[in-house]
Parts: C-alpha cells; structure tokens; sequence
C-alpha cells in the first residue's frame, strides 16, 4: 500500500490543487474509493460495505426505472459514474439518471463523463448511511452549482428521502418529482420501509401495482 493510501483521510474534505487530487486518483486503486472535488477541496470515501445501503441501493434504481417504463419515458441510469469539470469539480454520485431526450447522450465506451462534452445528468441521487450531513450541504452546492435538475438524499438510517428540485443554483424540497413527474417522493420511502421486512421481489411487486394504479 502506497504513502498515499495510508496517511489520506477519508470522508472529508481536504484542501488540495487539481493535480494534487489526480495524483491521489493515480496512487488509489480505482475501486477502493469514492472521489469529488469542488471548490479547491478534494474528498474521498470508502466504498460502502452495508446491506441497507446496498439494498436501498437496488430498490431506488429499479423503482425510477420501473416507474420510467410504465410512462414511456426514456431513461438510462448509471451507477458510482464519474462526473468532470476538468480543473473544476469531480463527483461520483451513487446513481444518475439521464432522461427523455437526453437518455442517450452518452456514447458507449465512455469511461469519465466530461461534463464540458457532455450535459449534467437530470437527476442525482447519494444514498446516504455515513455521510448524511456532507451529502444535505456540501455536496447539494456541488450539485446546484453543476446545474442538476434533481437531487435526492436517501437517508438510509431512518428510510427517509430528502429530494430537492435545483434552479438557478438554488434548491427547494419537493415531495414528487419534477423530472418524473407524478411519482411520488412517499410511496419510495414507503418502498424503502417494506424492504427492511419483506423480499425486494415482494417490494417490487407492490411498486408495480402502486404504479399500474397510477396509470
């Protein structure tokens, strides 16, 4: 294990140049941490290792793009991708979601989504269990400032979403989504509780006829 590696601290921010925090990029495996970087300031977070996490994790991205389906409406999402700024700012949001038009943007074969190509994903999610606090401040500036239509925070702890719409690099909490219009914010939490009790088969299936409702 490198110098790098044993000495960074993780999951917080840490003053460092551009090149500073593509050198730690180098010297880091590339999948034993999360990295951002926004306002001088690089961060960098261990992959999580929880089962809540995990399942939150699986239940939101197959509850979007069930609901997506059954409105026809073109969705592709991505999982842990890295969004850049070059010089500017970094993410790896845990899920993203481009949307209608926008659905396939990104080309296959592409690694880091340069966002100076490239537009920002409709929506952003982080799932949070350690990092509720970062993720409701400084990483929502992150997000506003990059221009993200959407933002959840999954609170993993207490079942909870916290989702905000972005304008004019400013947020304001919403309970249904705007970039999805008429899928509500509480019957996810409502999902996310069901699957601390019952099978993510069974949760599925009830999102289903929740939506097929809505129709």
């Amino acid at each position: 294990m490198s110098e790098t590696q044993t000495q960074l601290p993780t999951n917080t921010w840490i003053s460092a140049s551009w090149q500073e925090y593509l050198q730690t990029l180098t010297e880091l495996q590339s999948d034993q941490a999360k990295s951002y970087y926004y306002k001088e300031h690089m961060r960098l977070e261990m992959p999580p290792v929880s089962f809540d996490h995990g399942q939150d994790h699986v239940i939101i991205i197959f509850a979007i793009t069930l609901f997506a389906t059954l409105k026809g409406i073109p969705a592709t999402g991505l999982d842990t991708t890295t969004f850049r700024k070059t010089g500017i700012q970094d993410c790896q949001p845990d899920v993203a979601y481009y949307l209608r038009e926008r659905a396939q943007t990104i080309p296959s074969g592409t690694g880091i989504v340069n966002l100076e190509r490239y537009p920002v994903p409709d929506l952003v999610i982080e799932i949070a269990k350690t990092s509720l606090l970062d993720d409701l401040g400084t990483k929502r500036s992150l997000y506003e400032e990059l221009g993200v239509a959407e933002y959840w925070v999954v609170d993993v702890q207490n079942a909870q979403i916290i989702a905000y719409t972005i304008a004019d690099q400013g947020s304001k909490r919403i309970q249904e989504s705007q970039v999805l219009p008429g899928l509500l914010i509480a019957i996810l939490e409502e999902a996310l509780r069901r699957s601390r009790e019952t099978s993510q088969s069974e949760v599925c299936a009830w999102l289903l006829g929740q939506f097929q409702q809505q129709a």
